[in-house]
């Protein structure tokens, strides 16, 4: 086989990249000879470290692992050698070129389209986009754990990647805006039941929305949640607060659950800057909820201004009393 056929595009790319001149073994037993150093330890690094196979809960966090084995590695001797492997690898960094600034992206790219439930299909699993790209072409990068798509060079949606086959990962927050038009497909979606799998869609969403439903009836209860979930300006932890607080409060607005996240977010930022209670609610455990324009107020820089004189006002109004006593004055002649 030539070398141009074994040499895909991505291979050509990653070379360039990185200014590497490659060469290849002889295949099979002729060559067998060439490079059994490297085998032989890719064999000791997978005995030692990789047996039994290691339990992990992320790529992250083997990849972490495998970074502290091999640091750990470089202190050892292969075979009677007098010196480490990091003594040797020391000889050899003056010898080594630097690396290339630019990354090398190694994801695969794939262009599907939106189809009608909002969804892109990548090797046989589905992946949920913001319902605006529905019949829309999207560019995804897929990698070995995740995968990232990408709307005009703008990232849309990140995806843990799928492993099993004909699954599907969806994403409660791709569907706000259609489901705002229709709340009563709310309870019953998919993306909801996820959510709520992977602890996006915690209890404390669930007490308020119940709480809403029972003040405002069900669709329009279930809309508000949904206008709470549209902050997407607004952190999660900060979120939650924010529904804790008015849930306490029985606030049950968009509004008063956005303003109560904007002030736990404050509060974690700047300790000294909360907002003072009244009296009635600062002695006792219950929530309170402070209106806007009082919140407003409380945030205002302080006002060194003089306060305003009325005099100029006072000296017109004699000028006028004692101009009409003339003029009385005149009559009466």
């Amino acid at each position: 086989m030539s070398r141009a056929r074994v040499e895909t595009d991505r291979w050509i790319a990653f070379k360039s990249n990185f200014t590497i001149d490659s060469f290849y073994c002889r295949p099979g037993i002729e060559g067998a000879h060439e490079k059994g150093g490297v085998e032989g330890q890719i064999g000791y690094f997978r005995r030692n470290h990789f047996t039994p196979v290691p339990e992990v809960e992320s790529l992250a966090e083997l990849n972490e692992l495998v970074e502290q084995w091999d640091r750990h590695d470089g202190r050892r001797r292969i075979g009677s050698r007098a010196r480490t492997i990091d003594e040797y690898f020391e000889d050899e960094r003056p010898l080594l070129m630097p690396l290339s600034e630019e990354r090398f992206e190694t994801g695969q790219v794939f262009t599907p389209r939106g189809d009608r439930y909002s969804q892109i299909t990548i090797r046989t699993n589905r992946y949920s986009v913001p319902v605006r790209l529905i019949g829309k072409r999207v560019r995804v990068m897929l990698h070995a754990s995740h995968l990232v798509v990408y709307d005009k060079n703008v990232e849309v949606a990140r995806h843990e990647r799928l492993i099993a086959k004909s699954s599907c990962r969806l994403d409660l927050d791709h569907y706000l805006e259609a489901l705002i038009r229709k709340p009563g497909a709310f309870p019953g979606a998919t993306a909801l039941e996820q959510a709520r799998s992977a602890g996006k869609f915690t209890p404390v969403h669930n007490a308020w929305w119940t709480a809403a439903v029972r003040a405002h009836g069900d669709t329009e209860g279930t809309r508000a949640l949904i206008e709470v979930l549209l902050g997407r300006h607004i952190a999660h932890e900060h979120l939650i607060a924010g529904l804790a607080t008015a849930l306490r409060a029985g606030a049950l607005t968009a509004d008063a659950v956005a303003l109560e996240a904007r002030k736990a977010a404050q509060i974690e930022d700047e300790p000294a800057a909360d907002i003072p209670l009244p009296q009635s609610a600062a002695g006792s455990g219950s929530a309170t909820v402070t209106f806007l324009h009082v919140w407003k107020l409380h945030h205002l820089p302080p006002d060194t201004r003089p306060l305003p004189s009325v005099t100029p006002y006072d000296q017109l109004l004699r000028r006028r009393r004692i101009s009409g006593g003339d003029h009385q004055e005149g009559e009466a002649q």
